[in-house]
């Protein structure tokens, strides 16, 4: 069998590698070697900050609906199972955009959750 040589498609993965190490310090941008490891690296921590943004919108938005619902005499806690008891189901980011921008229309949401 004849021994296959990978120039081609070698040379286009480690293009590949190379255009997404673009920008990193040192090495990292130069050597492939070195740039194959934090290429790697840096995939994962970017899989992994796609479920930590989540997380950290979510601890956001409650936070301003928390500090909104105090304002008007309401707890985070009592106002969220105030809004259920009610049947309104409005999403926590919805929540939060009320609380920043439309400070009347929230008022009028912890006055409903109040009853």
């Amino acid at each position: 069998m004849a021994r296959i040589k990978r120039a081609l498609n070698a040379h286009k993965s480690r293009r590949k590698v190379m255009k997404l190490a673009k920008g990193y310090w040192g090495a990292k941008s130069k050597q492939y070697r070195a740039a194959k490891e934090q290429v790697a690296r840096s995939l994962r921590y970017a899989f992994i900050g796609r479920k930590l943004r989540k997380r950290d919108f979510r601890r956001l938005w409650i936070t301003r609906i928390n500090a909104a619902a105090r304002l008007n005499g309401m707890s985070y806690s009592t106002f969220i199972n105030g809004l259920k008891k009610q049947n309104i189901e409005v999403n926590r980011k919805m929540l939060a955009d009320l609380a920043v921008n439309d400070a009347a229309g929230f008022a009028k949401l912890v006055e409903i959750a109040k009853k």
